[in-house]
């Protein structure tokens, strides 16, 4: 493999980290017994701050990755094909992001639930691949480092305004496009401020791009992850409250009170460092597929887990059910499961599409034969019908 291959190994391991980290934190935030859930437990207080930065650094990554490609060939502007490739995918995460979220049964009676308009966590990939489309094309006949600071621009503007959007309930808006927005009809991500980690990975990717011949990039990249990281988690807060008090405006206080994007980012500042440091152990076959498999590792959670198309998933019948024993093991055990029967169709990908796109056309034959069936008999009777009261002849 080239060198340019090589420094992608580590986004791939934290894919792959950050995937697990997903569907063990799925597993046991909607399976475990209430009773259980205790911030005084240290045990439990680590596991649900680590729960609590895997979205981040999953939404930063994927900026970062698609970014990093994106730029990555000569072309640029529309003549760039992963302009073409980036809309489609974009749009492909949307599709499968309502797709989990239809019920077959609610379909048979001409009804969809209102599930099905929540948005998740691909709607919101999808729509940010999409928006750094936008923001990659609407510069093109700009200087180059205006890419970067835009997009670093969009995360400091969606983290700073946090506190005031996050009240809109965009009651204006049909609940499909509102759920977006706001989370009062039960999304669980909306596009802000989850858009601005995917900004700042694909900040990220462009600073790598930029310096990619430099001999120390990744000594110099985890120390400043390690000193940037460190000052958000701890230093980000107490300034935004004396500006807030300096300037008396209140924004500056909400920020300072409920400080998580700021702090999150510095999380993912330090995941970034720990994977940059240790990339040279992390070239391990299995990690790297489960880190490029991550789409197909999600839908197989999602449908165990949830319950897509039909409603019946663990979290209907276990929703809030199970000791910390139980919680643990069965985890480990749907993570296992998850991941081989994503790596299984990864693998059988070709040969699957292709069964299922003979099935389909199989299917579609023997509907049109049907169907010219069915017409020839309607017809027949018709005439039938017709002939009893006198309206044709024999």
């Amino acid at each position: 493999m080239d060198n340019k291959t090589k420094r992608l190994y580590f986004i791939d391991a934290m894919r792959a980290w950050a995937i697990l980290m997903m569907l063990q934190g799925h597993f046991v935030d909607g399976l475990l017994d209430t009773a259980f859930r205790d911030d005084s437990s240290p045990i439990f207080a680590v596991w649900k701050y680590f729960r609590g930065m895997t979205a981040p650094v999953f939404f930063t990554v994927s900026g970062f990755i698609f970014t990093y490609l994106l730029v990555r060939g000569d072309k640029q502007g529309l003549k760039n094909p992963r302009v073409k490739k980036g809309i489609k995918r974009g749009l492909e995460l949307l599709f499968i992001g309502y797709l989990l979220r239809m019920n077959l049964f609610g379909l048979l009676q001409g009804e969809l639930y209102d599930s099905f308009y929540l948005v998740d966590v691909l709607h919101c990939i999808g729509l940010s691949l999409l928006g750094i489309i936008g923001i990659y094309l609407m510069v093109q006949k700009h200087k180059k480092s205006l890419f970067p600071f835009l997009l670093l621009g969009v995360t400091v503007i969606l983290f700073l305004f946090e506190p005031i959007y996050k009240t809109w309930s965009f009651s204006f808006l049909p609940d499909a496009f509102a759920n977006y927005l706001t989370k009062s009809n039960g999304s669980v991500f909306t596009i802000f401020p989850w858009f601005g980690y995917a900004a700042f990975g694909g900040f990220i990717s462009l600073l790598f791009t930029k310096f990619k011949n430099f001999n120390y990039l990744y000594p110099t990249a985890s120390a400043i992850a390690i000193l940037g990281g460190i000052g958000l988690i701890f230093g980000s807060s107490d300034p935004f409250l004396a500006l807030s008090r300096f300037t008396g405006i209140q924004l500056f206080a909400d920020i300072s009170f409920n400080n998580y994007l700021f702090i999150r980012l510095g999380d993912v500042l330090l995941v970034f460092a720990v994977f940059m440091l240790f990339r040279s152990l992390l070239k391990n076959t299995t990690v790297l597929k489960i880190g490029q498999s991550t789409l197909s590792i999600y839908i197989v959670h999602f449908i165990i887990l949830y319950g897509s198309f039909t409603g019946l998933g663990l979290y209907r019948f276990l929703h809030h059910s199970l000791n910390p024993a139980l919680a643990i093991s069965g985890a480990l055990a749907f993570m296992i499961i998850s991941t081989y029967t994503a790596l299984q169709y990864e693998k059988h990908k070709f040969s699957i599409k292709l069964s299922l796109a003979t099935a389909g056309k199989y299917t579609l034959v023997q509907l049109e034969i049907v169907g010219a069936n069915a017409l020839e008999f309607a017809k027949d009777r018709f005439y039938k019908v017709l002939r009893r009261f006198g309206v044709v002849k024999n």
